[in-house]
């Protein structure tokens, strides 16, 4: 079996999930059926919007891949590692104005510890770092 045709269909196949998770989404908000508490997390009417959002998206993603509409345009790998590295280097901004300024920063209730943004300014700059210097790299050696 041709690996490109079997991604083709998964992706198929998951438009059709997430057609129908839009639709629920939708009814379940029309209906008033809000709060629903699934697998212990609580559904308010405030995830409607952003769900509704990212469901559109990535119906219009897995429809586009799923029916080859159009070619996607190949990102060269440099390109693709200067992205990365601005990406990364933004992470590790915020982790470090969230060490200075002291922010806290809450995930379900659970106050996240400071030491863990040293940690994530440490992880980020180092991939940030890394991004630049194989991008940098690859550039060189294009020009011999």
């Amino acid at each position: 079996m041709n690996h490109h045709l079997f991604l083709q269909d998964l992706a198929k196949f998951a438009a059709g999930l997430v057609a129908a998770d839009f639709f629920s989404l939708v009814l379940y908000a029309q209906s008033g059926i809000f709060p629903v508490q699934f697998l212990g997390v609580q559904f308010t009417t405030d995830i409607v919007a952003p769900g509704v959002v990212f469901d559109i998206a990535l119906f219009i993603l897995l429809v586009h891949y799923g029916w080859h509409l159009g070619k996607i345009p190949r990102v060269r790998e440099r390109g693709y590692l200067l992205i990365a590295g601005i990406v990364f280097a933004i992470v590790a901004a915020a982790h470090l104005w969230r060490v200075f300024t002291g922010v806290p920063f809450v995930l379900d209730g659970w106050t996240v510890p400071l030491w863990l943004s040293w940690f994530g300014v440490a992880v980020a700059t180092y991939l940030a770092y890394s991004s630049f210097v194989f991008a940098g790299k690859l550039s060189h050696a294009k020009k011999r």
